[in-house]
């Protein structure tokens, strides 16, 4: 039996006990929130044994072995590393933290403490791109020539997920202050993750972010609504191939959707995981000359939360793990860099 604790009583904390909770074998015992009350209310709901405000007390356990971190960006770091210097499996969030020094801060004590550590791109649990790479992988589509991916949300003009100028799960994340990366820390993160995963490392990016005025001088009571909501990035892959990366909040019609096509020498693919999580479309082979698509169906493949569990048991660290979290946000920090100073960068790793 593996036991597991929580770190963080929020909504997507509670993904991660439904998901865990469904695996033969493990046991999610705990779970602990700077808010006592959410806490306990969060361990009610799940079936949980224990609930807790106080970190520290709960990472001292001998009986917890693995922890599912589900904080605020912010505090990944601080979280995470008390988990591993209390030598516990960790899986974290996105993005792994809100800057790349810190990101490989944390990819490096995990990596001396020998623990299992994971990043939840959760977007990777799709067999669309599982197998969207293995075709790549194989050089079904030749040599990479061009890429395009986006990640198209619509909650700035629609109400489906709530009244966004009226909640605070909403205002956070367009206001700096309140420890929002925009767009690209929230979502770009994925953008980047699910483009680069099944053609290679982005070793070059030129990005411009923008904040569209959203309300009167940008302000919604303590809310500054400074964080870019719209990233556009052109980007070029260690195989030489070129893309185009986007992220908006601004795309009516689409409540949360992501699309990727990758054209090679010899053929191409696409995935758009509104359509299905387990399709690839194709252009192989003879259907290349006429530009014919076709659907292939993907194989079934384990959640993060599977493989995280299979990570403990076989001693084997699974992807993604905290060197790859850290990877993307460096690359997350020069797009950032990038747009300032209205340039390409190099991405130094």
């Amino acid at each position: 039996m593996i036991r597991l604790a929580i770190i963080g009583a929020g909504s997507m904390a509670g993904e991660h006990a439904k998901h865990f909770g469904r695996i033969e074998g493990v046991e999610v015992v705990a779970v602990c929130d700077m808010e006592l009350a959410k806490a306990r209310d969060f361990a009610g709901r799940f079936g949980i044994a224990d609930a807790y405000d106080d970190l520290e007390a709960m990472l001292a356990r001998e009986d917890i072995q693995a922890v599912s971190n589900v904080t605020p960006d912010g505090v990944h770091k601080r979280t995470s590393l008390a988990a591993i210097a209390a030598g516990k499996h960790i899986l974290c969030e996105k993005p792994l933290a809100t800057n790349a020094d810190d990101a490989h801060a944390m990819a490096q004590a995990a990596e001396a403490a020998n623990v299992i550590n994971m990043v939840n791109f959760s977007y990777r649990d799709a067999p669309a791109i599982q197998h969207a790479r293995a075709l790549i992988t194989a050089g079904a589509i030749g040599q990479v020539r061009h890429v395009d991916a986006s990640y198209r949300q619509s909650w700035l003009v629609s109400n489906a997920w709530g009244r966004w100028d009226q909640d605070s799960q909403w205002l956070w994340r367009l206001s700096e202050a309140h420890g929002s990366k925009g767009v690209l820390g929230d979502v770009g993160v994925h953008i980047v993750d699910f483009a680069s995963f099944p053609v290679g490392d982005i070793t070059r990016v030129n990005c411009e972010l923008t904040c569209f005025e959203k309300a009167p001088d940008n302000r919604i009571g303590d809310y500054l609504l400074d964080a870019n909501d719209t990233a556009l990035m052109r980007v070029t892959f260690a195989n030489g191939a070129k893309g185009t990366l986007q992220a908006t909040r601004w795309a009516t019609g689409h409540h949360n959707s992501l699309t990727l096509s990758v054209h090679g020498d010899k053929g191409a693919i696409r995935v758009d995981l509104d359509t299905s999580l387990d399709e690839v479309q194709v252009c192989l082979d003879d259907s290349v000359h006429p530009a014919r698509w076709s659907t292939v169906k993907a194989p079934s493949t384990p959640s993060i939360y599977q493989r995280f569990i299979e990570s403990i048991r076989s001693g084997e660290n699974d992807q993604p793990d905290f060197a790859r979290g850290a990877a993307i946000q460096t690359v997350l920090d020069a797009c950032v860099i990038s747009s300032q100073e209205d340039r390409s960068l190099a991405i130094v790793r």
